[in-house]
């Protein structure tokens, strides 16, 4: 599903370029749940956002599901986002003006859906996620945690073919983390592509294999025990 070649980021600075990646090679298939992790500044998110099509400033070659990213102008990867890809961002990128009804509603606009369908997608989700109560509400008014459910039940309401979860669990109690990597893992039974980002051990063996970054190298890979008990 995904493949990357030689793909590298980097900022100009009065020293000269400072890389953040460097000569890249990944390949992820359709229905891989992959984790990617590393210490800060490793390049961790800023992968996450290539991945998203979010990034456009970057070097190398990106294919995705066949399609050549890296031809396409900004406007046709944007389509492209919208068609396959879910975001967890690590902080929210909840939109203030909209409720929470309005936030989940916002991913569904964008595809062929009837405004009928489209509502009663929105309210599964919003009682699958425990947050009906809070439907009416904006983004100021939830807590971290509450924003962090909402910004999950976004990026997974459209059903799309790639989720992309940066600390996805990061401002959630225990029991509210192991819930969505529990979602997260049903998800990918059920074929969904997973890559997330964390820097907590446990949540990163429920990927299939874990893709080590240090100072924008990948430093290694290793498969998880959720790998051996896919595969019997």
């Amino acid at each position: 599903m995904i493949r990357l070649k030689n793909v590298e980021k980097c900022y100009k600075t009065k020293a000269g370029f400072t890389y953040v990646l460097r000569q890249i090679n990944l390949d992820i298939e359709a229905g891989e749940f992959v984790t990617i992790m590393g210490p800060s500044a490793a390049g961790k998110s800023t992968l996450l956002n290539i991945l998203g099509m979010l990034d456009h400033d970057w070097e190398g070659e990106y294919y995705l599901d066949g399609q050549a990213v890296h031809t396409l102008k900004p406007k046709e990867r944007q389509a492209l986002n919208r068609q396959y890809v879910g975001f967890v961002f690590q902080a929210f990128n909840l939109l203030d003006s909209l409720t929470v009804y309005e936030n989940l509603d916002v991913p569904l606009s964008y595809r062929n859906i009837k405004a009928s369908e489209r509502a009663s997608i929105v309210c599964d989700t919003l009682d699958r996620f425990q947050i009906v109560g809070r439907k009416d509400l904006y983004p100021s008014q939830l807590s971290g945690g509450q924003q962090q459910l909402v910004a999950i039940a976004r990026a997974v309401v459209a059903s799309p073919k790639l989720i992309l979860a940066d600390e996805p669990t990061g401002n959630l109690h225990s029991t509210q983390g192991e819930e969505i990597m529990e979602l997260f893992k049903k998800l990918n039974r059920e074929g969904t592509t997973i890559i997330q980002v964390t820097h907590n051990d446990k949540y990163a063996a429920y990927g299939r294999r874990i893709i080590r970054l240090k100072d924008g190298w990948m430093d290694g890979e290793v498969r998880t025990n959720q790998a051996a008990a896919v595969g019997k």
